[in-house]
C-alpha cells in the first residue's frame, strides 16, 4: 500500500468557510492541491473571487461562494449551490468564526453572545446537516472544525468565545457519534495562538505574546499554513480511522 495515496483527494468536493485569507484560505490551498474541486467560501464575493481566481490560475480547482455563516438562508445556499456545482459534498471544514468582543463575560451583552453562537456553533452545524444526505450518499465524508484551545482552557477576555469553542469541540464528538454509522467522520483542530488577521488584537500586545511565548514549549509564533496539514490529514482517508477527536496544535501551551 502507498500511504501517500491516502492523502489524495482527487474527485472529492470540499467546502471551506473563512477561506478568503489566514487558516482557511491555506486549508483551502491544500485540499486542492492534493485535488480536491474546492469551494472558498466567506462573507464577501470579492475576496472568496479573488482566491478562487487565484487557485485556478495555479492549476487547481475552485469556485468562490459568498456565505455569511450567521444567516441560515446563506449557509443552506452555500450547500445547495456547491452540490449544484459539483454534484455532491465530500468535505466541510468549518474554519469561519466571530469574536466581536474582548473583555469579561459580564461586560458582553446578548446580541454578542448570540452573533458567537451564531457564527461558530449554529452555523457549523446547520452546514454540516445541509451537507449530511450528500455524503451520506456518497459514501461517507469528512467534517473537520476548527475549534481553538480556548475552548479547552478559556483565556482572559475571551470568555463568550472561549465557551463556542467548548460547544464546537461537543458539537464534533454528536456528530462523530451519530453519523459514524453512515461512515462520517467529524473531528476538531484546537489552534493555539496563530499570527492572522483575526488574533492581532493578541499577537499585537507585547505582553500577552511574551506570555504565550513563556508557557508553549515550542519558542515560535506559528502561522496559518501551519494549521494546513492537519486539516488535510483528518480530510482525507489517511485518518479514516479517526473520528471525535480534538486534536491541539499549540506549540505545547495545554501540556
Amino acid at each position: 500500500m502507498q500511504i501517500a495515496e491516502n492523502f489524495r483527494l482527487d474527485g472529492k468536493v470540499a467546502i471551506v468557510t473563512g477561506a478568503s485569507k489566514g487558516i482557511g484560505k491555506y486549508i483551502a490551498q491544500a485540499l486542492a492541491q492534493q485535488g480536491a474541486e474546492v469551494v472558498v467560501s466567506s462573507r464577501k464575493l470579492d475576496a472568496v473571487t479573488a482566491v478562487a481566481d487565484e487557485f485556478i490560475a495555479a492549476g487547481l480547482k475552485a469556485i468562490g461562494i459568498p456565505c455569511h455563516m450567521g444567516d441560515d438562508t446563506q449557509v443552506k445556499a452555500l450547500a445547495e449551490q456547491t452540490i449544484a456545482t459539483y454534484g455532491g459534498i465530500d468535505i466541510i471544514v468549518n474554519n469561519a468564526a466571530a469574536n466581536p468582543v474582548f473583555g469579561p463575560v459580564q461586560d458582553a451583552g446578548d446580541d454578542a453572545f448570540d452573533k458567537i453562537m451564531d457564527v461558530n456553533v449554529k452555523g457549523p452545524l446547520n452546514l454540516a446537516k445541509y451537507a449530511y444526505d450528500s455524503m451520506k450518499s456518497r459514501g461517507g465524508g469528512s467534517v473537520v472544525n476548527i475549534s481553538s484551545i480556548e475552548g479547552i482552557t478559556p483565556g482572559q477576555g475571551l470568555g463568550l468565545y472561549s465557551v463556542s469553542k467548548a460547544a464546537m469541540i461537543q458539537l464534533t464528538k454528536v456528530l462523530a457519534r451519530e453519523w459514524g454509522p453512515d461512515n462520517i467522520r467529524a473531528n476538531a483542530i484546537c489552534p493555539g495562538l496563530i499570527e492572522t488577521k483575526f488574533s492581532e488584537v493578541l499577537t499585537s500586545n507585547d505582553k500577552i505574546l511574551k506570555m504565550v511565548m513563556m508557557k508553549q514549549a515550542l519558542p515560535m509564533l506559528a502561522q496559518p499554513e501551519d494549521i494546513a496539514g492537519l486539516a488535510l490529514f483528518l480530510a482525507c482517508d489517511a485518518s479514516k480511522f479517526v473520528t471525535g477527536a480534538s486534536i491541539t496544535a499549540d506549540g505545547g501551551y495545554t501540556i
